[in-house]
């Protein structure tokens, strides 16, 4: 069974920065690929950032430049660098097991952590 427990959110000021963590368990996390997500209230959850086994990396439009997606794959977790937040950076961010195909998309699996609040706030 596969579980993925995220870390590091908060409050943070306008401008400012936070790292969040995504832990994973139950499946082979260096042939995964990993995503981060966030959906703020009344809004559809979106696509962060997505990292393939490879390292290849894709960023939604929104936060390209500003955040950076990581992974360790000796300790099975997957970070998000946040910098230079924005109020609309405010939402609950998820952990995704799926896979990023060639082409740049991503697909997502059934297994999702918990959440983690963020909310950019002066």
């Amino acid at each position: 069974q596969v579980q993925l427990v995220e870390s590091g959110g908060g409050l943070v000021q306008p401008g400012g920065s936070l790292r969040l963590s995504c832990a994973a368990s139950g499946s082979i996390f260096s042939i995964d690929s990993m995503a981060w997500y966030r959906q703020a209230p009344g809004k559809q959850r979106e696509l962060v950032a997505a990292i393939s086994p490879g390292n290849i990396k894709k960023y939604g439009d929104s936060v390209a430049g500003r955040f950076t997606i990581s992974r360790d794959n000796t300790k099975n977790t997957v970070y998000l660098q946040m910098n230079s937040l924005k109020v609309e950076d405010t939402a609950v961010y998820y952990c995704n097991r799926g896979r990023l195909g060639p082409s740049g998309t991503y697909y997502p699996d059934k297994d999702w952590g918990q959440g983690t609040q963020v909310t950019v706030s002066s």
